[in-house]
């Protein structure tokens, strides 16, 4: 039992961490992105969501009519993402301000609803969470490390906070006559990054 859970957490930090592995739930992956504090904060957001998603999904799922159970979920995962925006909106406004319309959008991202489908309908309470931790944090990684490339490329530092108190500040890392490349922070920006990426870890076996 204790192996199948760690399997189950595992497997989102790396065998199928999102996006580089499922290729799922790009639109934030590109859209938040454009410094390291804002695809931590987008992360979490999201495993929150996840987590407690697929833990109330596991919990109804002998009582919900196959025939709506995606309906079913939807309003799951839209009641998670409204406590979240409440949330933020009281404790960490200015992230909430950053990441805008792409914390409801939680609602439509395909790697929660496709976990509440094919995991945490068909699976007890505790795999259920253990699976949306793995999934979620792997999540939270994925965005962390790629704004924290287009922020570097972009900006040539690191500086931000984490939820206003763990604040973190690495300017100049390249140096002082570092040119930053003002598309990395941009959409075409995002794209070519996560391509990178994508191919970079593509080349290391998920096994």
């Amino acid at each position: 039992m204790a192996k199948s859970l760690a399997q189950e957490f595992t497997k989102g930090l790396w065998k199928e961490i999102p996006p580089f592995r499922l290729v799922l739930g790009l639109c934030p992956v590109l859209g938040v992105t454009t410094s390291m504090k804002n695809g931590i904060g987008m992360g979490l957001a999201t495993a929150f969501v996840l987590i407690c998603s697929n833990i109330l999904v596991s919990l109804l799922r002998k009582v919900v009519p196959s025939k709506v159970r995606i309906a079913c979920f939807i309003i799951i995962i839209a009641t998670f993402v409204i406590v979240v925006e409440m949330m933020m909106q009281a404790f960490v406004y200015g992230l909430f301000l950053d990441l805008g319309v792409f914390i409801p959008l939680i609602v439509v991202n395909c790697i929660v609803l496709g976990r509440a489908e094919a995991f945490a309908s068909k699976n007890s309470v505790i795999p259920s969470m253990a699976d949306g931790m793995g999934i979620g944090l792997g999540f939270t990684f994925s965005l962390a490390a790629l704004g924290a490339v287009r922020e570097l490329l972009g900006t040539g530092g690191l500086a931000g906070d984490i939820f206003g108190f763990l604040p973190y500040e690495l300017p100049n890392l390249f140096g002082a006559s570092f040119e930053p490349f003002a598309f990395a922070v941009q959409a075409p920006g995002a794209f070519i990054c996560l391509g990178l990426m994508l191919f970079l870890l593509n080349l290391v076996p998920s096994k």
